[in-house]
């Protein structure tokens, strides 16, 4: 893994973007909302100024996402004849998943957009600001191409929305709303975002998620809150591990909870970590002991370990870092 690309202002990267030939955009692995949005997004943004690209993320989009036009497509192999290589949303190589090596080795023009504080600042050239969301970035980076789509516009809306629960967590501020206002005014379409986004959902879902609710465990006095969704959590229910989104967003409702922890068994002894806070744990902090980050109030990592040490271990993290 490399760092020390060269920052540039929205403008600089929208004139190195437009002087490219062709481009292929990196989503995260286990894309979301915000890593598909952006990507999508600057996809028409780049289309519209005649740059050849495509979007490509290592495993399938997940079908919640499948309501806008073109997600299905994405693709999982990246053209090698590409000019230029975009990562969006991923603080670090690592989080492109199998695709890292094939960004890492390719000799191409390499940028990376996103708005976590643990980015790497990784790429020969990056904008990194922390913000509500890498498609709050896009917004405004749009201000450079020609007048948003309405289906570009929708996608980069789903980002928003998607990354600040519906503009309802703490990191939303003044301009993510003047951001989504400029998206709807440009025809997006607010509705049926939050209807695919929040609400609607498959019986497999509901069933899975009763039955972690139901089981949160609390540490510290109630402080810490724990959900765990195994393999056989999922084999029972029949859901999918991608049907656990927002699912941490439960116990941090409950009253004391001041760190919620969501576990999802991706392996043998192998867990994919969700961490959020309700603004008195920094749990970058926690993540990054464990080679993780994300933001301060939400972020992530991965332990390896039985379901017992790793909250074991979580939970000793976590209180380093609650403010007494």
């Amino acid at each position: 893994m490399h760092s020390g690309g060269t920052a540039l202002s929205l403008a600089e990267m929208a004139e190195k973007l437009k002087a490219q030939k062709s481009a292929v955009i990196f989503c995260h692995m286990r894309p979301d909302g915000d890593t598909l949005g952006a990507a999508m997004g600057l996809c028409c943004l780049l289309a519209g100024v005649g740059v050849s690209c495509r979007v490509v993320c290592e495993g399938p989009v997940p079908e919640k996402f499948w309501f806008l036009e073109g997600m299905k497509e994405i693709g999982a192999q990246p053209d090698e004849s590409a000019e230029a290589y975009i990562a969006v949303d991923c603080s670090d190589e690592r989080r492109l998943g199998s695709l890292c090596d094939a960004f890492c080795r390719a000799k191409k023009r390499k940028f990376n957009i996103d708005h976590h504080i643990s980015n790497t600042r990784f790429g020969d050239f990056f904008y990194v600001e922390d913000r509500a969301a890498t498609c709050e970035i896009m917004t405004e980076l749009a201000q450079y191409f020609p007048p948003l789509t309405p289906l570009a516009a929708n996608y980069l809306l789903l980002g928003l929305s998607s990354d600040t629960g519906n503009f309802a967590h703490s990191n939303v501020t003044e301009s993510t709303f003047l951001a989504a206002a400029k998206l709807v005014s440009r025809g997006a379409d607010i509705h049926t975002i939050q209807y695919n986004m929040f609400k609607r959902q498959r019986a497999e879902r509901a069933a899975l998620f009763g039955r972690a609710m139901s089981a949160i465990r609390y540490f510290e006095e109630g402080k810490i809150a724990v959900v765990s969704v195994t393999r056989k959590m999922l084999a029972e229910t029949g859901a999918t591990p991608d049907m656990t989104e927002g699912f941490i967003d439960f116990p941090l409702s409950v009253v004391g909870v001041e760190v919620a922890v969501c576990l999802l068994e991706t392996g043998d002894e192998r867990f994919k970590i969700s961490l959020r806070s309700s603004g008195r744990a920094d749990v970058n902090a926690v993540a990054a002991t464990f080679g993780g980050g994300g933001h301060i109030l939400a972020s992530g990592c991965m332990l390896h370990g039985c379901l017992e040490e790793v909250i074991d271990k979580l939970c000793y993290a976590i209180r380093q870092h609650i403010e007494e």
